[in-house]
């Protein structure tokens, strides 16, 4: 009998200890819930600055928003700035918690996933900072060019060429079609010189390519309406408006629907192989990572 007693005293002693326990977990949560959503009477150094019903944002959340070195009127600009979006966000996400049902956990773990992907995203970014090879020979980028000319098929016309607008009211323009013939360097730099000084637009013919329709924006040329045909047959041309007298050689053209030079994309070309290098250094990373780990049992998958 007294064996039972004891037993029974024993169990009260179990699911009353039990009991209690939750019940502290309980009133935890509350006072977790209370000081998540009101201003904590315990803290009176937390100070509110915004509310959306009962979510509060404090002043120490709006840690960090300042640039270090901001002048006291910039730093009030960028404040007001993310208090106004905060403030919008929270009504947002509190009418559409009466308006859909809301999956906590899935919206916990795209929190994370988006966490981990940005934590992820600045250790690659840092690494690739570091052991990025910016140097891409020449050889690299023709040879990358001659493997993939399918992907340079030109969407406009574009030439080499020398283009000058100049004003009406310009000197020696008699003088222009001479000086753009011209293989001297005197007459060259005269060129040049010239174009400084008179002209309110120009190009001047070099190894570079341009689309002719940007070279000769703000020209009567733009209206030509058939520019392919133009190319093949003018590589000398004048015309004017009320204003202006125009003037354009055409050294070389490629007309749309043809492959690319390699002058046109090299700086294309350039920046696809460094965002190769790029993309195969963060495979490295997650590689190393991934293999140091194994060697040194740092996880375990359970089945």
């Amino acid at each position: 009998m007294k064996r039972q007693n004891k037993q029974y005293i024993s169990n009260w002693f179990s699911l009353n200890g039990f009991l209690l326990v939750i019940l502290f977990v309980l009133f935890n949560a509350c006072d977790l819930i209370r000081m998540k959503n009101e201003p904590p009477p315990s803290e009176p150094q937390r100070i509110p600055v915004a509310r959306v019903n009962q979510t509060y944002l404090y002043k120490d959340e709006l840690s960090g928003i300042v640039l270090p070195g901001s002048t006291p009127v910039d730093s009030a600009v960028r404040v007001e700035a993310f208090i106004n979006s905060w403030v919008r966000k929270q009504l947002l996400i509190q009418e559409a918690a009466k308006k859909i049902n809301i999956n906590e956990a899935e919206i916990e773990r795209k929190i994370l996933d988006y966490r981990y992907s940005l934590i992820a995203y600045e250790y690659q970014a840092l690494y690739i900072k570091q052991n990025l090879d910016t140097a891409v020979a020449t050889s690299e980028i023709e040879q990358y060019y001659k493997e993939n000319l399918d992907n340079f098929i030109l969407k406009q016309n574009i030439v080499r060429a020398t283009y000058m607008k100049v004003p009406k009211t310009a000197p020696r323009t008699n003088k222009i079609k001479d000086l753009i013939y011209s293989k001297k360097e005197k007459d060259l730099a005269e060129l040049k010189s010239y174009c400084l000084s008179f002209s309110t637009a120009y190009h001047l013919v070099d190894s570079s390519w341009m689309v002719f329709d940007e070279m000769v924006k703000n020209s009567p040329l733009v209206e030509i309406p058939n520019k392919i045909q133009f190319l093949k047959a003018n590589p000398y041309y004048e015309t004017s408006d009320d204003a202006y007298l125009y003037f354009l050689k055409v050294d070389e053209y490629r007309i749309s629907d043809n492959i690319s030079p390699l002058e046109f994309v090299r700086d294309d070309i350039r920046a696809i192989i460094l965002n190769k290098r790029k993309v195969a250094l963060g495979r490295q990373l997650e590689d190393e990572v991934y293999n140091h780990a194994v060697s040194e049992k740092e996880f375990e998958i359970y089945k």
